[in-house]
């Protein structure tokens, strides 16, 4: 597991565990959804503590403590990171993102920032979810540790990692309290996503 240093936990709720059988049913409810909305949570900084961090670096998008996805019913999901399965993964709950983070647009908290719009996500938005899969890491134990979603016109994978340095320098760790967007499938692999196959999200 890689260790926090950015003092996310300060603006993190406290949860329940998540369970397999959790898991499988928040994503049996996505897949086959239109998304029609999609925020990114990330950290704030600057002198006075509104400033969100930079997150588009093209092709990935560093979403710090989450992705919320609204569907075209009202439905929401949250992509958040947290320690359910013992190391750090990429866990999906229903409901707002409000029930994982806090202090939400206060200094030094948390930026909302829409990117429903954002050229990268065109081809998911407004079209049906035909795949929704869960990339799992058995090492050292099984952890889920991004989700691709996919559409006949485009994927994405919502990842826990990071840059290894800041600025990045073009590699990347995964594991880490953090979430993060990748568009390409090179970049999914160069940053080491497990191939996505059959899900293992039965008790």
């Amino acid at each position: 597991m890689v260790e926090s240093d950015n003092g996310e936990d300060s603006v993190r709720v406290a949860e329940s565990k998540l369970t397999r059988t959790k898991y499988a049913a928040a994503v049996g409810l996505l897949r086959g959804k239109r998304i029609a909305g999609i925020t990114y949570y990330v950290l704030m900084g600057g002198d006075d503590g509104r400033e969100p961090e930079q997150w588009d670096f093209g092709t990935w998008h560093a979403a710090t403590m989450g992705v919320e996805l609204v569907a075209d019913s009202g439905e929401r999901f949250c992509a958040v990171w947290g320690d359910s399965f013992d190391h750090y993964g990429l866990e999906l709950f229903t409901g707002p993102m409000t029930d994982h983070v806090v202090m939400l647009g206060e200094p030094g908290g948390v930026a909302a920032i829409s990117v429903s719009r954002h050229p990268q996500w065109a081809g998911l938005v407004g079209t049906e979810l035909t795949g929704v899969d869960v990339a799992w890491s058995d090492d050292p134990v099984s952890t889920p540790l991004a989700m691709r979603l996919g559409t006949r016109r485009a994927h994405a994978w919502i990842a826990v990692g990071r840059p290894t340095e800041w600025p990045p320098d073009g590699t990347y760790l995964l594991g880490t309290d953090d979430v993060m967007v990748v568009f390409t499938e090179a970049l999914a692999s160069k940053i080491g996503i497990p191939h996505i196959q059959a899900c293992p999200l039965t008790p």
